[in-house]
């Protein structure tokens, strides 16, 4: 399961009301997925990392070139060739704190997306899903099912949003800064988490960061971006 970006860019501004443009992210090619593989992408603020895996995610369209998944362009994907796009290239952000609806107890969280990707017919059928996820990245699912995410640490919001991702058997997880929002003496568990997890899954992991010991500690290989142009592998 193959997500490339072929010549793929984005410049911003140029409006109908004028001002400058500015290139976010210089035309790249890249391959995720073609084996499984951790790729860092290691960057300053404004380097274009976030910019990279809007595109990834089909979240931001591309100014020139084109993103593909297994060969065809992601924004002329049929619904059904769309919706398996969707569930195999899974995402953990950033903000543990902002990446959940907070009237939402958290078992939603992890049982809508069963549902809405078809691994369960039915709430009941998802429960035992979301239990295995959970227990996956070392929540209990005794003390974390039932609850809102404001009952919950950083840490463990964090790792909550690494079991809904892996709970659909993502073909390509893009984790960007998944560590930067928790104290130390939890980035250790994270990443291992994600190590595991590749490795069982069989997936691609690209992990976005600021943090090049981090990204030397995990990664099989590393991309360095900076100003919206890759500087090194």
């Amino acid at each position: 399961m193959t997500l490339e970006l072929k010549a793929a860019g984005v410049t911003f501004g140029g409006t109908l009301f004028g001002g400058p443009r500015k290139r976010a992210l210089a035309p790249l090619d890249l391959t995720v997925g073609a084996t499984p593989h951790i790729l860092a992408v290691v960057g300053e603020s404004g380097s274009g990392k976030t910019t990279l895996t809007r595109l990834l995610l089909g979240l931001l369209r591309p100014t020139t070139g084109a993103v593909a998944w297994h060969g065809q362009d992601v924004w002329r994907l049929p619904r059904p060739a769309f919706q398996h796009y969707r569930r195999a290239v899974q995402a953990v952000f950033q903000d543990p704190f902002g990446a959940f609806n907070p009237v939402y107890r958290v078992d939603r969280m992890l049982i809508l997306p069963a549902l809405r990707f078809g691994l369960a017919a039915s709430a009941e059928a998802a429960r035992p899903l979301a239990e295995a996820a959970l227990a996956a990245v070392g929540l209990r699912p005794g003390e974390t099912l039932g609850r809102f995410p404001h009952q919950l640490s950083g840490g463990q919001r964090q790792r909550l949003m690494v079991a809904r991702a892996m709970m659909l058997k993502p073909a390509v997880l893009i984790a960007d800064e998944p560590v930067s929002m928790v104290d130390a003496s939890l980035r250790a568990t994270i990443l291992e988490t994600l190590y595991r997890l590749r490795h069982e899954g069989g997936m691609s992991l690209l992990y976005v960061t600021h943090d090049l010991a981090t990204a030397y500690q995990i990664a099989d290989s590393i991309m360095v971006m900076r100003n919206g142009e890759v500087g090194a592998s």
